[in-house]
């Protein structure tokens, strides 16, 4: 019979299961600040997971990712999403966040279906160890799968663009608990991925407003031949 979970993974799993709310949060969000305010706590929350994995392991590394992590994605990316669509062009138009393909309570519940089909997916794995969470990876997977629900189910750019760096996000939840012993370089190539997604949808949200005077993606069907 397994024991009760020691520190280490009961703070994984807590703060795995906080990622996931603000991930639904996020998804039933109407307005694009709000969904901001949103995506800063929840890498605040991976930049908590750092500190307790590198406190309970002996991990040093992981107080320096701890602390790019909270640089990059709880300030840096929030700010330059914050002057995109503050900008006075985009300002005029932004407004709530585009209409949804789908209904929000079909939406939750499609995000619910498959955050379930995650979950046991990664679930069943087989992973046994003593120094893995096999609960917070579960909810990694269940995550991923919410934030590709974000990106498809909202039609406007910004959107689409928090849900990218919000699977990022979980990807990042799942090294954590799964290979928390990556070096340091390798961990940081992947915050330098996010930077460059950054780039190309600060770019993307620019033009696509430059030629549509809008966020949505919707009048992008009548490019299809």
């Amino acid at each position: 019979m397994k024991g009760a979970p020691g520190v280490y993974e009961g703070a994984a799993d807590v703060i795995a299961a906080l990622m996931l709310l603000i991930e639904f949060g996020m998804l039933r969000q109407a307005l694009v600040r709000d969904q901001v305010r949103l995506y800063a706590a929840q890498s605040a929350t991976i930049s908590v997971l750092a500190v307790v994995i590198a406190a309970d392991r002996n991990l040093p590394d992981l107080y320096a990712l701890a602390a790019l992590t909270a640089a990059l994605k709880v300030v840096a990316v929030p700010w330059v999403l914050r002057r995109l669509l503050g900008a006075p062009a985009i300002e005029e138009t932004r407004g709530v966040a585009g209409s949804y393909t789908l209904n929000p309570a079909s939406a939750v519940l499609a995000s619910i279906v498959l955050a379930a089909f995650g979950f046991f997916c990664f679930g069943s794995l087989g992973i046994h160890s003593a120094d893995v969470p096999v609960l917070a990876l579960s909810i990694a997977g269940a995550m991923v799968f919410v934030a590709f629900v974000l990106m498809i189910v909202r039609r406007d750019v910004a959107s689409q663009a928090i849900g990218f760096f919000s699977l990022e996000n979980a990807v990042s939840l799942a090294a954590l608990v799964l290979a928390a012993e990556l070096p340091l370089l390798l961990e940081t190539a992947f915050l330098f991925d996010l930077l460059l997604a950054v780039v190309v949808f600060g770019m993307l949200i620019r033009a696509h407003h430059s030629r549509a005077e809008s966020l949505s993606t919707a009048d992008l069907g009548r490019l299809r031949g």
